[in-house]
Formats: C-alpha cells, sequence, structure tokens
C-alpha cells in the first residue's frame, strides 16, 4: 500500500497533563478541555482518530484534591468531580467556574448537551429548515465532542475500527469565550488550509448537457456581458450517462462523453487559457463498470473477472482500491487539465464493507490526500459533502440540493454562520435554489437577486440548478439583469477583504461567516437575531430573505450590537446596540462597515479574483481609530503558511483630523505587484479643507455630499514604502 495518505498528526499527549487510573485516564488539555477516558481492560488510545489529530498541548495548570469519595479537578475554569468508578451521570460530573449560570453550568455525564449547534449534512430536498448536529460551543458554557466511535489513523495512513466499549469524550468548557474554544477546536482537530484564490470568485455550475462547443459559447456570452468568472463546474454529462442497463444507472462514470467533448484536453486548456479553473462532478458509489474505457485495467488490477465484465465494486476502505481508482480514474484526468473534484452524492453514511466507517468522511480524506501528495504544484482542493467533525479540513462543502423559494434562502444565512460552531467555514450553496417548487416562483427576479446578492457575502460564490428547462441560471436572462450583474461585481470588488478574511480562518478557526454571538456573547439580540451575521472581522452582513411589498421596498428589522456601524446602502452612521427597521430598495443590500474599519477592494475592472491590479479602493469608516490589515500571498502556492505578505491599514481621528496610513509591506510576496496607487474613500467625513499625503499638500481629492465620503486618489507607491494621510475636516 502506498503511504500517500498519511497526514502529519501529534496525538500523545503529555504525560503531565494526564490523571490516570486502573480504568479511566483524564487528561487536561487546557485549563477549558478536558479529555474524558473509559475502558474496562485499563487500555487507551493514544493514536490519532479520524476527528482528533493533535493532543499535544503544553502542560496545564490544574490540581488534583484526593479523597474518600474519589477525586476533584481544579482548574481556573472548571471543577470535575469524579468517583473514580464506572462513568455515569451521578459519578462524574464538571461544572463551569465563574458567575455563568446559577442552573445552567453543571454537565453531568450522560445527559443532554444544549449546545448553539453546528451544521448538517445536506440541504437536499430541504423546503425552509432542516435539524443540525451539535456543536462546540453553547451558551450554557460547554459541550461535548464525543470521539468514541471515531476510525483510528494508523501510522501508515490507513484505518481501522475503533474498539468496542470505550467512553472518549472532549468536554469543552470555555463558557462565553467561543472564539478560544473554536481556536482549540482547531488545535485538536488540525485546520482549514488555505484555499486557492480561484475558489474564492465565481462558479458556473447548472446541470446541463453541455458540449465543448455550447460551453465556449456560454463563455463568450459572459464576456460579452461583462460579467466576471473564475471556476467551470462541469456536472455529470461530462461523461457517459446513456449506458446499457446492466451497467447501472450511469449516474457513475468516468469515461469522457466524446459526442459532446471530442477533445477534452483542448477543451479544458481552453478554459485554463481564459484564467479559468475547472471541476467536475463525480459520483464514485456504482464503482467501475465494464462500459469504462479503463475498466480492463482497473479489473486487471483488482483481479475482477474482466471477460465477464464483473463489476469493480467502490470500496474506498480498502487502500488496493483507491490506489487502482486515481491510478485510471482521476489522475488521467488531471493530466488532461481537471484542477480539482466535485465529489458528489451517493456515497454511504457508514461503509458496507468496514464497520463503523464514516465513507463519506473518507472519501473526502482519501480524495484530498491524494491531491496533496500527487499535485504538490498547487493546493489540494476538494468540493464535497460534509461527513461529519473533521470534515472541515477538506476545505469546500457542497450544502447539496435546496428547494427554490423564499424559505429556504431564509434559512441559509443561519446555517452558514453556525457551521463556524463546528469550524466549517467553507459552505458552498446552489444559489438561486436547485430543484423546482412552483412556476410562480422558480425564475422570479426578486428572489434570484436576493440569493446571489447573499451569495456575495457567503465563502463560496456559485449558482446551480438542477436538469430542467423551467430553471433559469444565465442571469443576463432576467429582467433585473443589471443588479444582478452588480451583485457579481461586489464580490469581485470585496475580494482582497475575502482572501485576508480566508487567512484569518487558516490561522484561527472562526469561520468568514460567524453569529453574532461570537463577538456580543452576553447580548440576547445576538443569539435572537438569527439571520444576521459578521462576515469576517468588519462587516455585519443582514440579508433580505423575504418578497418584497408592493412597491418593491423590503422593510427589515435589524439589530446594531454596541458601537457605530456605517450603512454603505444608505449611507449613515448607526449607533448600536439598538433595533432599526430599515427599508431597501432591490438594488440595495443590508451590509454596514464598523466604524474603524479599512476594508480593501479592487477596482472595477478586475474579472478574475487570480489578476493582481496594480491599485487598490480603501474603504476607511472614519470617527475613531481603527486597524485593518492586507493578506497576500502567491495564490495557490503550498508554504503559503511562510511565504506571505501583509500591510497593516491603520487610521485615527481626533478634533475634525484624520490621519489614514499604510504601513510598508511586510513578508514575502511573489508573483505579485511591487508598487500601487491607491483609491482613499473615506466615509463619515464632512468637507475636507486640507488633504498631505506623506506631508506634501494635495487637491487631487473630491467630497460626495451625498455619500458623506472624501476620495482621495494616491500615486503608484512602492509597496514596502509607508504612505500617509492627513485631512483636516470643515466643522
Amino acid at each position: 500500500m502506498q503511504e500517500i495518505y498519511r497526514v502529519k498528526t501529534s496525538p500523545v499527549a503529555l504525560s503531565d497533563n494526564m490523571i490516570i487510573g486502573e480504568k479511566y485516564r483524564i487528561t487536561v488539555l487546557t485549563e477549558a478541555l478536558v479529555r474524558l477516558e473509559y475502558s474496562e481492560d485499563g487500555v487507551f488510545e493514544d493514536r490519532a482518530t479520524q476527528t482528533v489529530l493533535f493532543r499535544d498541548f503544553p502542560k496545564t495548570g490544574y490540581h488534583v484534591v484526593r479523597n474518600a469519595d474519589g477525586i476533584e479537578v481544579h482548574t481556573s475554569m472548571l471543577h470535575l468531580i469524579y468517583n473514580e468508578k464506572e462513568f455515569s451521570s451521578h459519578g462524574l460530573s464538571i461544572q463551569i467556574k465563574g458567575n455563568l449560570s446559577a442552573y445552567h453550568s453543571i454537565w453531568h455525564y450522560g445527559e443532554k448537551v444544549n449546545d448553539l449547534q453546528g451544521t448538517a449534512r445536506t440541504l437536499d430536498d430541504v423546503n425552509g429548515e432542516v435539524e443540525l448536529g451539535h456543536g462546540v460551543v453553547s451558551r450554557f458554557g460547554y459541550s461535548i465532542l464525543d470521539d468514541s466511535k471515531s476510525q483510528i489513523l494508523l501510522d501508515d495512513g490507513w484505518i481501522e475500527p475503533r474498539k468496542k466499549g470505550v467512553s472518549d469524550l472532549y468536554f469543552f468548557g470555555y463558557g462565553h469565550d467561543y472564539k478560544q474554544a473554536l481556536n482549540d477546536f482547531y488545535r485538536l482537530c488540525g485546520k482549514t488550509p488555505m484555499l486557492p484564490r480561484y475558489a474564492l470568485g465565481n462558479w458556473w455550475s447548472r446541470y446541463y448537457k453541455y458540449s465543448e462547443e455550447s460551453y465556449m459559447e456560454l463563455m463568450d456570452k459572459f464576456d460579452e456581458k461583462n460579467i466576471p468568472f473564475t471556476v467551470a463546474v462541469i456536472d455529470m454529462d461530462w461523461h457517459q450517462v446513456d449506458v446499457d442497463h446492466k451497467y447501472g444507472s450511469g449516474w457513475t462514470g468516468y469515461t469522457w462523453n466524446k459526442k459532446l467533448f471530442p477533445d477534452p484536453k483542448r477543451f479544458l486548456g481552453k478554459l485554463h487559457d481564459r484564467g479559468m479553473h475547472t471541476t467536475l462532478n463525480v459520483h464514485p458509489a456504482d464503482g467501475v463498470q465494464g462500459c469504462e474505457e479503463m475498466y480492463v485495467d482497473m479489473a486487471k488490477e483488482m483481479g475482477v473477472d474482466y471477460e465477464n465484465e464483473d463489476p469493480v465494486v467502490c470500496d474506498p476502505a480498502s487502500p488496493k482500491f483507491m490506489d487502482a481508482y486515481f491510478k485510471y480514474l482521476h489522475h488521467p484526468r488531471e493530466a488532461e487539465g481537471v484542477d480539482f473534484w466535485w465529489l458528489d452524492w451517493q456515497q454511504h453514511l457508514t461503509s458496507p464493507y468496514t464497520p463503523g466507517l464514516g465513507q463519506t468522511f473518507w472519501c473526502n480524506h482519501v480524495f484530498y490526500n491524494d491531491m496533496v501528495k500527487n499535485r504538490p504544484d498547487r493546493r489540494p482542493v476538494i468540493f464535497h459533502r460534509w461527513g461529519g467533525l473533521g470534515s472541515h479540513r477538506y476545505q469546500i462543502g457542497f450544502s447539496g440540493d435546496a428547494l427554490i423559494n423564499f424559505p429556504t434562502l431564509a434559512f441559509e444565512p443561519y446555517f452558514t454562520s453556525t457551521a463556524s460552531n463546528v469550524g466549517y467555514a467553507f459552505w458552498g450553496h446552489d444559489l438561486g435554489g436547485h430543484a423546482f417548487t412552483d412556476e410562480k416562483i422558480v425564475n422570479d427576479p426578486e428572489l434570484m437577486l436576493r440569493w446571489i446578492q447573499f451569495g456575495v457575502f457567503t465563502p463560496i460564490f456559485r449558482s446551480h440548478a438542477t436538469d430542467d428547462s423551467r430553471i433559469e441560471r444565465r442571469i443576463w436572462k432576467f429582467p433585473n439583469f443589471p443588479k444582478l450583474r452588480d451583485a457579481v461585481k461586489l464580490r469581485y470588488a470585496l475580494f482582497p477583504y475575502i482572501y485576508t478574511m480566508a487567512r484569518e480562518t487558516f490561522d484561527t478557526g472562526i469561520g468568514m461567516c460567524r453569529p453574532l454571538y461570537y463577538e456580543y456573547p452576553e447580548s440576547e439580540e445576538a443569539y435572537k437575531y438569527e439571520g444576521e451575521y459578521f462576515f469576517g472581522n468588519d462587516i455585519l452582513v443582514a440579508p433580505i430573505t423575504e418578497p418584497a411589498l408592493e412597491d418593491g421596498i423590503s422593510s427589515k428589522e435589524i439589530w446594531f450590537p454596541e458601537g457605530k456601524w456605517w450603512s454603505v446602502a444608505t449611507d449613515e452612521l448607526i449607533e448600536g446596540p439598538c433595533r432599526k427597521t430599515m427599508c431597501f430598495t432591490q438594488e440595495q443590500i443590508p451590509y454596514f462597515f464598523k466604524q474603524g474599519a479599512i476594508i480593501p477592494y479592487n477596482p472595477p475592472t478586475v474579472m478574475n479574483v487570480t489578476e493582481r491590479p496594480g491599485h487598490l479602493i480603501l474603504n476607511f469608516v472614519s470617527g475613531c481609530k481603527g486597524e485593518g490589515v492586507l493578506y497576500e500571498d502567491d495564490g495557490d502556492n503550498n508554504d503559503y503558511s511562510t511565504v506571505f505578505a501583509t500591510t497593516i491599514l491603520r487610521q485615527s481621528f481626533k478634533n475634525n483630523k484624520g490621519e489614514y496610513v499604510i504601513t510598508p509591506r511586510q513578508g514575502i510576496y511573489t508573483n505579485g505587484v511591487n508598487a500601487r496607487s491607491y483609491t482613499f474613500r473615506i466615509y463619515n467625513t464632512t468637507q475636507p479643507v486640507a488633504v498631505k499625503v506623506n506631508g506634501v499638500e494635495t487637491s487631487n481629492y473630491s467630497y460626495d455630499v451625498k455619500r458623506k465620503c472624501t476620495n482621495i486618489d494616491i500615486p503608484c507607491t512602492d509597496c514596502t514604502t509607508e504612505v500617509k494621510v492627513r485631512v483636516v475636516y470643515s466643522k
């Protein structure tokens, strides 16, 4: 067996952090994170599991009190009581210290945990809401990660079932410090790798029987209509689907349909020449049938009777099968130009061949790690179904085939931000909805617009729909096309900020879309207003998810947390905390910059997120001290942990005088620009009376009275040189 699936782990905890009895082991990983193991034979697990990779936390401060009833363990945050017998509700409890709650801050083994939830496997056929699974944060101050049934990761990279009858729990007792809980979840279970730049651009995805000719005509139409576009998605009709029934349904396939794509390498090359990246949809579950062009090679490799066309069964838990799978099915397609794979449905939740194995999870694991080992020239990425805890390590989730209607749209903001509670930061939705529900709503221009506007402020920007002639996804076919295109262009404008926030997710484990309660855990409204969320550090978003009134105006009650918030749509500064009912036209999107924020934008000329423009727009919300950052790297390099650059952006304001600073770029930035010009958009200002750039007075500025915005053009400057702008405003 090849060892390509081996991943970096450090699963053995410090012995100093362990409290060991005859049948139990308690490991105090941090002062708020405790591992609880019970095994009748007194043998405990030190190997990595499919969920938990790293237990090598530093030495933790705690002390143990032993008495006739058992032991008590104290940290600065927790008080554990255990009678040293079998784990039970009366024998094992942990209390959160501090004045968190008089009634709900103590957990007894086995009782139901009321947490703030995590995510769900799929939105397939969802008509509105769906029940979510557990997360690692809770208003009660604690949550549980149950790892008792996870598969063991072996040293050679493969798996074996967990010993039965053991308890292996992780108690997260962080109170309302939700961000620290998630940071340590990341530390325990591994990071979400950095996405390549292209993955954060506009994806064209539609279940439709394209040909090379029709697809390139579609690409020309995108150019003609001036629509930015980065990722080409080819759904399942890239391969043969109309097969003899003896070979199955045709959903699983690996042989190009040469009637549609006579020269796949040429087709993929044309897309690459346009600066685009391509993913193909694949459904592995039915294995390899006799109709496939690589069937004989696969059958021989697996010892299958190819003369009788016996099928090669799909068994992801077989290293022999997976080695042959990639060798004959994927690597040849990648050599032709496939950039990454859309690993779609049909995997079993649990393996029919390996007891206890979550087959969806394991498919994600081996597909991703095959790319790590065999394509070292680029960042590995897959587009996949949620396979349970640990799936965040494989980046982009496909949320599935949701129904087309407003209730489903209304659920997705909550669904997306709440997934951050299990580190699942990059959900990709079928923007516009997937499946037909009602003739009146299926191509409703307002529904499509509001879904795309929501998509601007999600991790993955991808519209999609099923193979149904009644459903339209070509936005130029809608009567409100200019508004739809404006939303797509806003996504591309926001890209420098989005990419910076993607880096923060890698560094901290905090999702790009995050619930309000991460920042305001003691505010009741932060839990009540579930349709609002933060998009990165500095943007509050409250998407319109209901149809407008008869006059086309949407009214929405929005909660503004403590602080001041600049309404980009209505050009006003709103002071929180408050609840405010606001009205929005269809062109307007309810998103708000925090005062003090500095939001970097691309210029409107950018049509592909892989571009490195020599000009940037910096959006300042003036009136207080604030800081931002611009993150940059190669965009597809695998050494991004160390090879990257940051530029700190600062502002301050006092006595009608503002100072706005771009500090010298720090770090290593390859394949990018070394000098830039800038436009400063400084919101929430009065008319300027004097402007100095690097100490020299300039007249190269203007003031927009309606938007309360000072615009200053900064000439091209070396990126390693400081830019300092001082503005005196009228009183």
